[in-house]
This record gives structure tokens, sequence and C-alpha cells, in this order.
């Protein structure tokens, strides 16, 4: 008996886990693809003349780890002329 009682509490603290988990990974998700598609807007609307920020895999991997908060940082680093 106690030890189906302390299986079923283990499950349903492995579920809430779970939960919270994947609500963060969602969130972390949105954050990246909003980052990513405001740097190719960003791009393609050419708003930093010709030679506009590069996107290479280091620009890309900024901005989808940090969201809105990477692109700004790129935009930054292409404003004071240091390279990615």
């Amino acid at each position: 008996m106690f030890g189906s009682l302390f299986g079923i509490i283990i499950a349903v603290v492995i579920a809430v886990a779970i939960f919270y988990l994947l609500k963060k990974a969602i969130y972390l998700v949105y954050n990246a693809i909003i980052g990513i598609v405001i740097l190719f807007i960003l791009n393609a609307i050419g708003i930093f003349g010709e030679p506009g920020i590069p996107i290479n895999i280091v620009t890309i991997l900024i901005s989808a780890i940090g969201g809105i908060i990477g692109v700004i940082i790129i935009i930054l680093l292409h404003v004071l002329g240091i390279p990615l």
C-alpha cells in the first residue's frame, strides 16, 4: 500500500515538473521565432544600408537564444562596426 501511494506521489511530481519545463520551453521557442523573424525583416527592409546585418550561424544563434534582446545586441554590434 505504501509503495503504490509513493509511486502515485512520484508520478504527480514528475508530471508537474514536465508541465513547467514544457511551459518554459514553449516560451523559449516563441522568443526564438520572434527574434529570427525580426532579424530577417530588418535585413529585408534594409534599414542598415546595403551591407546589412550578415545572416550566418552566429547571428541566427544569438537571435534565437536571445530573442528580441539578442537582435538588439546584434544591431548594436553592427552599428558599432564589430563583425560577427
